[in-house]
């Protein structure tokens, strides 16, 4: 039984909203509950990364004209190792914490196209010494929406921005997804942070290829001082991985998941207050494994 091209347009929204809730870097996910491990061998430059994640997002319609609030809260857990010496304590760089609390609306602009704001404060650090001003940073995204869910050939259509420090680019950045169902058995997504291409085998197994943006940007509590007498005060990653996937459902909504793939660009820095460069960490391409649980919006 082939997986039906048609969800309901109530879904549609609710779907869109927790996409842009979650962590654009690490994800774009349709997803009410997800629990995923990641891991990142060491590679050339000795770096090794693991990744413990945690989500829950809770749509709440407020009006019958179907607009929403979305509430929720994202936990990700950064566990690094190194095998090459820095001229530097590297005590500080061991273990990194991101707590999200989202708060996204929507509102329909017009017949064709949708509104949709996300607001959310978060908390990046290593938490060496409980929390301090410098860990708070503040994300947004704002963008226009269409989708014909129930179109012959279904699609959707995202444009806006974002601004979001995950990807360890803290500037704007923009926001593009064209998304279609263009055979029973197939679908592609188009955009900025993530493209992919997915074949549904059956209603219970999914495979996909996908290239998309992740990374991370942290503040360090503790300033390390380097040799050169610069300083820093934050920690970035950001990379664009490529990746082949797996995907077992075992309901409409539960599924568990696999991805295998590697970095096809890669820069971990150093950077002081002033965002500038200061210390280069890992610019070598990293194997990649992820893995986890999720329950959909559908």
């Amino acid at each position: 039984m082939k997986t039906s091209f048609h969800h309901s347009a109530n879904w549609g929204l609710l779907a869109f909203i927790v996409i842009f809730c979650c962590s654009l870097g690490t994800a774009q996910s349709t997803d009410v509950l997800r629990i995923e491990y990641l891991n990142m061998p060491p590679n050339d430059t000795g770096i090794k990364t693991q990744r413990y994640k945690a989500l829950f997002n809770l749509p709440i319609k407020i009006n019958a004209k179907n607009d929403y609030l979305i509430t929720g809260l994202e936990y990700n857990r950064f566990d690094m190792g190194y095998t090459e010496n820095y001229p530097f304590d590297k005590k500080e760089l061991i273990r990194f914490h991101i707590i999200d609390m989202n708060f996204g609306y929507i509102t329909k602009w017009n017949e064709n196209w949708n509104i949709v704001a996300i607001l959310t404060p978060r908390l990046a650090s290593n938490f060496i010494s409980g929390t301090v001003t410098d860990d708070f940073f503040l994300n947004a995204t704002a963008t226009f929406w269409k989708e014909k869910p129930k179109a012959e050939k279904p699609y959707r259509i995202v444009l806006g921005l974002t601004y979001n420090s995950t990807t360890g680019l803290p500037v704007p950045l923009p926001l593009i997804s064209y998304y279609r169902r263009f055979h029973p058995d197939w679908a592609f997504t188009l955009g900025i942070p993530r493209s992919d291409l997915k074949y549904y085998v059956s209603k219970k197994h999914v495979f996909e290829m996908a290239l998309f943006l992740d990374g991370y940007f942290i503040n360090l509590q503790n300033s390390i001082l380097l040799e050169d007498g610069q300083v820093a005060s934050k920690i970035s990653l950001t990379s664009l991985l490529g990746t082949v996937g797996y995907q077992y459902n075992i309901s409409n909504r539960m599924a568990i998941f696999a991805m295998v793939g590697r970095s096809v660009v890669q820069e971990g820095k150093l950077r002081n207050d002033e965002q500038g460069n200061v210390f280069l960490l890992n610019d070598e391409s990293n194997f990649y494994i992820r893995t986890g649980f999720k329950i959909g919006i559908f």
